[in-house]
């Protein structure tokens, strides 16, 4: 079996590397994953090497007394000092100050011990490919050093675009910058792979004379609820994952449920809403203010497991799309998730394009784009619901399972198998 090397934080990382991880020995490919020692990798039946990992912001941190193991450091520094405003002049210096230590990104300390650990095993353990995936991009940096060192196949592996990114937090003369080093360091890559064709297209453009693959995020086959999970006896319609103040929109989902208790086309006593993420203070002012507090409830951050087994008792899964139309080439973290649960998926927010053709494809759920749209597929829900205790679930499973881990692996050993092949021919 051929060895590939994957460079990836999995602290920070989505499943998406370890899904397809899990499956490429299946195809002929054992992972060996390199990431910065993380307490998150404890128990994996994948291979993983832990190296050092210095915090290029440690001192910085040290000095501003933000506490550690908490992510979102910008808050803690304004409670530090008492800001409230999210246009001060606070926020400003630490975005500067962002653009200039994160560059090119908050990883970058972990760059010299994985090129160290990366040499080692590419010299010991006859390593055929590399993959890397972002965020963050340090890991792409790492592994252009390790292609440029070694000579074997590179892929470059995506969650979201680099400086094409629609969540870019910097200015624009750092974003020619980032880009500049894209560019600079991608053309050493063999292949590139994202989760979305339209960024594919957004890549293609950037990167000319790349050869851009799409492999979608998906779903541990192994998660599959099957069989089917006792549903609760409540209507229960649950959402999981972080939402985000100006990005999603719940009021749209909050006033639809508001109008059908009051006028009593749903009974109060019937529902039961469940928010399953980080608590957010907004959300629950939105939630008080539609008069919804005995419904609706945010339930705070519990084990994945946990979360898995309540999307599957669930009647409908929730999915806050972003209000953002240059999101069209996101799914949402939780979608594929989803389609693992099977259960009705009801999507409110901007009309992604991905996220519809997905819903067209699989049956798997319905776009509900207004506060009217979304009543209407709530009455004909609950209607069902009161009638036989359950909603139906039309998801075409075997278009679903296109969507698994085991078939992004499946397309992924391709790419390395077709890669490892030609460098082979080069190299007798």
């Amino acid at each position: 079996m051929k060895k590939v090397l994957i460079i990836a934080n999995l602290c920070h990382t989505s499943p998406r590397v370890r899904g397809l991880a899990k499956y490429l020995p299946e195809f002929g490919w054992e992972p060996i994953v390199v990431t910065p020692h993380c307490s998150q990798v404890a128990g994996s039946q994948l291979r993983i090497i832990e190296t050092p990992y210095r915090d290029a912001l440690g001192p910085w941190k040290k000095l501003l007394g933000i506490r550690p193991g908490e992510n979102d450091i910008r808050k803690q520094v304004k409670a530090r000092f008492g800001v409230n405003s999210k246009k001060s002049l606070l926020d400003y210096a630490l975005t500067a100050g962002g653009a200039i230590f994160n560059y090119p990104d908050g990883e970058k300390g972990w760059k010299p011990f994985a090129i160290s650990e990366g040499s080692k095993i590419i010299q010991s353990e006859d390593i055929s490919a590399i993959i890397s995936n972002s965020a963050p991009v340090t890991s792409h940096i790492i592994a252009k050093e390790l292609k440029a060192k070694y000579g074997i196949p590179w892929v470059a592996d995506f969650r979201d675009p680099w400086s094409q990114n629609h969540n870019y937090s910097y200015g624009p003369i750092r974003q020619l910058i980032d880009r500049r080093l894209e560019r600079k360091t991608l053309s050493k890559a063999d292949s590139l792979v994202i989760v979305s064709k339209l960024w594919a297209n957004k890549l293609e453009d950037l990167h000319r004379g790349k050869v851009v693959y799409t492999i979608t995020n998906s779903f541990d086959p192994d998660e599959v609820n099957n069989p089917p999970a006792e549903l609760t006896a409540k209507f229960t319609i649950t959402y999981s994952g972080s939402v985000w103040p100006q990005k999603q929109h719940p009021w749209k989902f909050l006033a639809a449920i508001r109008d059908l208790v009051s006028d009593r086309t749903i009974d109060p006593n019937d529902i039961k809403i469940r928010f399953y993420g980080p608590k957010e203070s907004w959300l629950e002012r939105e939630i008080e203010q539609y008069g919804l507090s005995s419904i609706v409830k945010q339930l705070g951050i519990i084990p994945r497991q946990v979360v898995l087994e309540k999307q599957r008792e669930s009647h409908i899964l929730l999915l806050i799309a972003w209000e953002d139309s240059q999101k069209q080439g996101a799914y949402g973290g939780k979608t594929f998730e989803y389609l693992a649960a099977r259960r009705p998926i009801l999507v409110t927010g901007y009309p992604s394009n991905v996220i519809k053709e997905l819903l067209n494809e699989t049956g798997a759920g319905i776009w509900a784009s207004n506060t009217e749209i979304i009543k209407n597929s709530l009455i004909e829900m609950y209607q069902e619901y009161k009638g036989k205790s359950a909603v139906t679930y039309k998801g075409k499973e075997s278009i679903i399972d296109k969507y698994s881990h085991r078939e992004g692996a499946n397309k992924l050993s391709q790419i390395l198998d077709s890669l490892y092949l030609k460098w082979q021919a080069h190299h007798r």
